[in-house]
């Protein structure tokens, strides 16, 4: 009887040059930082804004900062994706399809206020007074600053929330943290944290955009009230922009600033 034993089995050379041959790609797959998912992290399946219109629960009154957390939940999982993370950014859609199915799950978390006023202090930036922040204006190559009016090409909105914002006196004020355009008597604000740069932004100053000027790149501006002036300003009145409507308090906030710049600089 023939035994084919012989015949099917390989040189042990020839297997250790198919595994190899195998190995290599896969060595390379992971080297390059590429996961062999099938699945990619898919936000728009959460259906969050969908559930937002539909569902009457969600649209109380008192579910409003549920809302808000579930888009700010969203917004994390985006950024996970971004980079890559698409396990991460899966759980965090899960967590999302939850809260939708079950609001009356927000009222179940910790209930600690100590506790929680440690957590949010852990998330908030840390604070440079003032100054601090060592400016540029002094420089012997700086150009001078551009009114908003003059620009040529215009800014973005996403270039502008989230800069810094200085003083006529080059001291840091804050960072710009929102803008509102479009108000029937054409006064448009940006929405400045003051306090310093990187503020969390609950105490806010409204700046008409008019009396804000910007460096020539374009990542600075500035306000044309000293640093000193600006102590003069309200703090904006609450985080829901109710004060939009209120035109009393408008009217008030807006001619601190016209008092406090002159006329020649309008």
């Amino acid at each position: 009887m023939l035994d084919t034993r012989s015949q099917s089995k390989k040189p042990p050379g020839e297997n250790i040059m198919k595994l190899a041959r195998i190995a290599a790609p896969l060595a390379l797959f992971c080297a390059l930082g590429v996961e062999p998912a099938f699945a990619v992290c898919n936000i728009s399946d959460a259906k969050l804004e969908e559930a937002v219109l539909k569902s009457p629960e969600l649209r109380k009154p008192e579910n409003r900062y549920l809302v808000r957390d579930l888009r700010t939940l969203r917004d994390a999982a985006f950024v996970l994706w971004t980079y890559g993370l698409h396990d991460d950014c899966e759980r965090v859609l899960a967590n999302i399809r939850q809260l939708i199915a079950a609001p009356s799950m927000a009222k179940l978390g910790g209930n600690d206020e100590d506790l929680a006023d440690e957590q949010l202090a852990a998330g908030e930036p840390q604070q440079h007074q003032g100054g601090e922040v060592q400016g540029n204006r002094d420089a012997p190559d700086a150009r001078p600053l551009i009114n908003l009016d003059d620009l040529g090409p215009g800014l973005r909105v996403d270039e502008i929330v989230g800069s810094e914002v200085r003083s006529s006196d080059d001291k840091i004020v804050g960072e710009v943290r929102n803008v509102v355009i479009g108000t029937k008597d054409r006064w448009d604000y940006a929405v400045v944290a003051s306090g310093g740069f990187f503020i969390a932004g609950k105490d806010s100053i409204v700046v008409p955009l008019r009396y804000l000027q910007v460096n020539e790149e374009r990542n600075s501006f500035y306000l044309r009230i000293s640093s000193a002036d600006v102590k003069a300003v309200p703090l904006m009145p609450d985080q829901e922009y109710l004060w939009l409507a209120d035109e009393a308090w408008r009217a008030k906030n807006d001619a601190i600033f016209q008092k406090l710049i002159p006329d020649s600089v309008r």
